[in-house]
């Protein structure tokens, strides 16, 4: 097609509405010229406004499970502003799950993840949507898991700040664990 153009085998007529004009070869793309939404996050927009635009919500498909089943869930958070915004979270992992307030369901701290601040970036209007099941067992050491109690269990997920639950910045649903 370019060999077209460049031969002047088209006939271009300005008066002609439906036929290509002249191309001016000198227009040579410009790069975009951004500034990152991260810096401009924690620059202008107050800490407050970040923690209020962000919403965490947890669901389950059911409330009522059997002991053998998996219960899966969904979390998802969702920046409500049309504005990219960035959160300060405490580690590399930005978000825990916890079952009756143990995070992923464990009396054991699995990984030590460094305290390094590090930014939870959500573009503007972004929801994010992460899916986990929890197989109903609490782990009580390193090899030793036992089976959670028949009755009901709290499932919560919050962004990992400091004080994530004062803030809206975590959620949590109630589900039943009965005997098959």
């Amino acid at each position: 097609m370019r060999r077209i153009y460049e031969s002047g085998a088209i006939d271009r007529n300005n008066e002609e509405p439906f036929q290509p004009n002249e191309r001016d070869t000198n227009d040579e793309p410009q790069a975009m010229r951004t500034i990152p939404s991260t810096y401009l996050s924690r620059l202008l927009v107050p800490h407050r406004i970040r923690n209020w635009a962000i919403s965490v919500s947890v669901d389950t498909p059911r409330d009522e499970f059997t002991t053998d089943e998996q219960i899966s869930f969904a979390v998802t958070m969702k920046n409500k502003l049309p504005i990219p915004v960035t959160l300060p979270v405490r580690s590399p992992i930005p978000w825990i799950w916890e079952v009756d307030g143990l995070t992923d369901a464990s009396h054991v701290e699995i990984g030590n993840p460094p305290d390094e601040e590090r930014g939870f970036r959500f573009s503007r209007g972004e929801r994010r949507t992460q899916y986990r099941q929890w197989d109903g067992m609490i782990r009580i050491s390193r090899s030793e898991w036992e089976p959670a109690a028949v009755g009901e269990h709290t499932i919560g997920a919050g962004i990992n700040i400091d004080g994530a639950k004062n803030k809206g910045l975590y959620d949590e649903t109630t589900v039943k664990i009965v005997r098959p």
